[in-house]
Formats: structure tokens, C-alpha cells, sequence
């Protein structure tokens, strides 16, 4: 069975760090790229960042450039992505998605093969 798990979310007051984990069963981990999309109350999804399958390539949204920091251990079939510097605009759940293929970026919903159930993320003093 096919699993990607978040965790790792929380209430944290602005300003603050928190790092999220996503951890995946059930495929070959090391041949999905993976994604960090984020869907903020009342909105859409919004593509936050993405990592190359082998982790040698990252991309970000422009809004989270300088501030989130995705990595994976494939040893560990772990995805991560440190939020530092949050922002109450940051406040959404927080999805991992995999997609096939050495590089999968976007929004492109049939880009990607397996999703996770999210992690709630609440930035507030």
C-alpha cells in the first residue's frame, strides 16, 4: 500500500521554525521527484517547492525563497521542508506529493502520482 504521512505541523507564533516531515512506503521513493504544496483556508492549492529525485535540484516558490529549505533522505524515504520565518500568511495545510520522474515541479495535479493527507500549519502570536 501506497503511504506519504506529514507531520511535524503545529501552532507557531511569528517568526518562529518548524520542520515537516513526510515520510513515504510502499514505492521506490528515489525515483519520485517530490512537492510541498500548501492550501490556506478559503483558498486554492499554492505550489510552495519541489526536489529532483535525487535531491541534487530544488525549487521554490518566490515567496518562500530564502525562508523554506526542502531536502529528502532517500535512505530514510523522507521528505522534509523547514519553515523558518513564518509568517500568519504562511497558515495553510501543508501536502506532500510525488510524482514520477526525476523532476516534477508545479501544479500540474496529473503531474503527480501519490499525495499525502496534509499537516496543519497555524502561524499566531
Amino acid at each position: 500500500e501506497v503511504q506519504l504521512v506529514e507531520s511535524g505541523g503545529g501552532l507557531v507564533q511569528p517568526g518562529g521554525s518548524l520542520r515537516l516531515s513526510c515520510s513515504a512506503s510502499g514505492f521506490t521513493f528515489r525515483s519520485f521527484a517530490m512537492t510541498w504544496v500548501r492550501q490556506a483556508p478559503g483558498e486554492g492549492l499554492e505550489w510552495v517547492s519541489s526536489i529532483s529525485n535525487l535531491g541534487k535540484q530544488t525549487f521554490y516558490a518566490d515567496s518562500m525563497k530564502g525562508r523554506f529549505t526542502v531536502s529528502r533522505d532517500n535512505a530514510k524515504n523522507t521528505l522534509y521542508l523547514q519553515l523558518n520565518s513564518l509568517k500568519p500568511e504562511d497558515t495553510a495545510m501543508y501536502y506532500c506529493a510525488g510524482g514520477k520522474g526525476p523532476v516534477v515541479t508545479g501544479l500540474r495535479l496529473a503531474d503527480y502520482d501519490y499525495w499525502g493527507q496534509g499537516t496543519q500549519v497555524t502561524v499566531s502570536s
